[in-house]
C-alpha cells in the first residue's frame, strides 16, 4: 500500500500495482474472484482504494487489455515468500565431493578412499575422482587409467559413471553419481 502513494519509479522486478500499471483500460477481478468487468485504470484504482486494497496486474489479454486483481498486496507478497521458502526447503541439494588418488596408491589406501566415496554416494552427492600425476608419471597414462578402474570397481555397486576419465592438465578426472 505504501507504493501507491509513492509516484516515483517502480522497484525492479516489482509487480505492476496501482499507478505503475501501464494499460489505460483494465479488466477487474475482485478480491473474492468475481469478475467486475472492464474499467479505466484510474477508476479501478479508486475502487481498490475505497476497499482499502491494491490493484495488481496479473495478466495481459491479446487485445492489450490488462487483467488486474483487487487484493491486499502486502498479504500477497507474504504468501508468495512463504511458498518460495517451502519450495526451497523441499529442494534436494546435490553437493560435489572430491577424492584424490595418485598413480602408485597402495591397495589399502585405495579401499579406504573407496569407503569414503561410498559414504558420499549413499548421501546422494556427486563425486569427482581426481588422479594426480607427479613429475614424469604423466608418461604412464595407462597406469593412471588402471588405478581409476581399480577404484571404480570398489564402488561400482553404488555408483555409475557420469563422465569418463579425461586428462585435465596434470589430473585425470572422472565423475560418478549414485545409482538410483
Amino acid at each position: 500500500m505504501d507504493q501507491k502513494r509513492n509516484n516515483s519509479k517502480p522497484i525492479k522486478n516489482q509487480d505492476p500495482i496501482n499507478t505503475f500499471i501501464k494499460a489505460r483500460e483494465v479488466l477487474i477481478i475482485g478480491n473474492n474472484g468475481e469478475k467486475l468487468g472492464p474499467l479505466k485504470r484510474n477508476d479501478a484504482i479508486k475502487l481498490a482504494e475505497e476497499k482499502g486494497l491494491d490493484l495488481m496486474q496479473v495478466g495481459q489479454q491479446p487485445d492489450g487489455l490488462a487483467i488486474c486483481k483487487i487484493l491486499d498486496y502486502g498479504k500477497f507478497k507474504y504468501q508468495q515468500q512463504k511458498k518460495n521458502k517451502e519450495a526451497k526447503k523441499n529442494q534436494v541439494k546435490v553437493e560435489n565431493k572430491e577424492i584424490r588418488l595418485t598413480v602408485n596408491i597402495g591397495q589399502h589406501d585405495l579401499v579406504t578412499k573407496a569407503k569414503k566415496a561410498r559414504e558420499f554416494l549413499e548421501a546422494g552427492d556427486r563425486v569427482k575422482i581426481s588422479l594426480k600425476f607427479k613429475g614424469r608419471e604423466i608418461a604412464y597414462m595407462d597406469l593412471g587409467k588402471e588405478t581409476m578402474n581399480r577404484f571404480y570397481k570398489e564402488i561400482e555397486d553404488v555408483a555409475k559413471i557420469e563422465k569418463e576419465a579425461k586428462l585435465n592438465s596434470r589430473f585425470l578426472d572422472m565423475y560418478v553419481v549414485p545409482k538410483k
